[in-house]
């Protein structure tokens, strides 16, 4: 189960982190020697790696639905791979939205799933193998970045421009899954989602040594319907305060929020809770389209919750119009160098 971040992990100077400081060196050393080391097997189609430097929500399904929708208006086939976090199902499985549910394949491959092709595999290079069996020729894999297994033709990382890297340390002294410059290192683009500043450090960096750094937004899609409507919203995501001003800034009038942890199931007794408190406000219920996969197929109170609840679909936008084809052209072009003349 997913663990809510300390808060620590974004001020610079804690006792905290200066404390596990010894254990982020230790773990930050496995994890760039693994990264620059350990063997990358080869996928027999482009593989566009989209990560991030820390644990914990970026924007990073959003900007893979983004530039797999990208490659199909090419003509390319784009297929998503990803591990299904917190799964309850082994091995490698073709998610079907249909038959199965978050807990058996993890909520954002159910996500996935709705757009393109989508396997999720404790083996990367068996979930690419099963992908191209299922007519993908390009792949857009949903994390991984730190994992070192499947090779990938170009890696993206995504950063929140309002959080940036917190206090820039390792797990467990912050939130950073390896040392920021070997990650930098394996990255060929950055991309800053949102206002703020909070990354332009690292967005200097990467320029400096040569990587693109690309800007977007995430833009919900605003039917008009939210404007001056009571809402009640709960969000189980990596940033729920971000999900919350994305429903203010569509005109709602929030009456009460409920952070949860990111990718936590929501039970019958909180379904329950949140219908009952919706209720005695006189607000709507909204949330994620993450929130509402992980409730799909739900019965009892927790079912109501799903059907009585407004989704707010949301877009990764690019703030140039040629960052997807430059970030999808670094993957073919890496493929095509690796494969040789055909």
């Amino acid at each position: 189960m997913a663990r809510t971040p300390p808060p620590f992990w974004w001020r610079e100077g804690s006792w905290q982190a200066g404390a596990l400081a010894p254990f982020g060196g230790l773990v930050g050393a496995i994890a760039a020697r693994r990264m620059d080391h350990a063997p990358r097997v080869p996928a027999g189609a482009p593989v566009l790696c989209v990560g991030n430097f820390t644990v914990g929500g970026a924007g990073k399904t959003p900007t893979a639905l983004a530039l797999a929708g990208r490659a199909r208006e090419r003509g390319l086939a784009p297929g998503f791979l990803s591990r299904g976090y917190a799964r309850a199902s082994d091995g490698t499985l073709v998610v079907d939205p249909a038959v199965h549910t978050a807990a058996d394949v993890g909520d954002e491959p159910l996500l996935l799933a709705r757009d393109a092709p989508t396997v999720v595999a404790t083996d990367r290079v068996e979930g690419a193998r099963k992908l191209l069996g299922e007519g993908v020729d390009f792949i857009v894999m949903d994390d991984g970045f730190q994992s070192a297994r499947l090779g990938f033709d170009a890696g993206i990382l995504v950063v929140d421009a309002t959080r940036g890297l917190g206090n820039g340390r390792v797990l467990p002294a912050g939130p950073l899954r390896a040392p920021l410059e070997r990650q930098l290192v394996h990255a060929d683009a950055l991309i800053l989602v949102g206002e703020g500043n909070a990354a332009d450090g690292i967005a200097a960096r990467a320029k400096a040594s040569g990587r693109a750094v690309h800007r977007a937004h995430l833009v919900p899609r605003d039917d008009g319907s939210l404007a001056g409507c009571r809402v009640l919203a709960f969000a189980a995501i990596g940033d729920p305060e971000k999900f919350f001003r994305t429903v203010v800034s569509l005109g709602a009038d929030l009456c009460a929020r409920h952070g949860l942890r990111d990718h936590q199931a929501i039970d019958e007794r909180k379904a329950a809770d949140l219908l009952a408190e919706a209720e005695r406000l006189g607000a709507m219920p909204v949330t994620t389209a993450k929130d509402a996969v992980r409730l799909a197929g739900a019965k009892g109170a927790a079912g109501e919750l799903l059907r009585a609840a407004r989704v707010v679909e949301v877009d990764m936008v690019f703030d140039r119009a040629d960052a997807a084809d430059a970030m999808i052209d670094t993957a073919l072009a890496a493929f095509a160098a690796r494969e040789g003349p055909a």
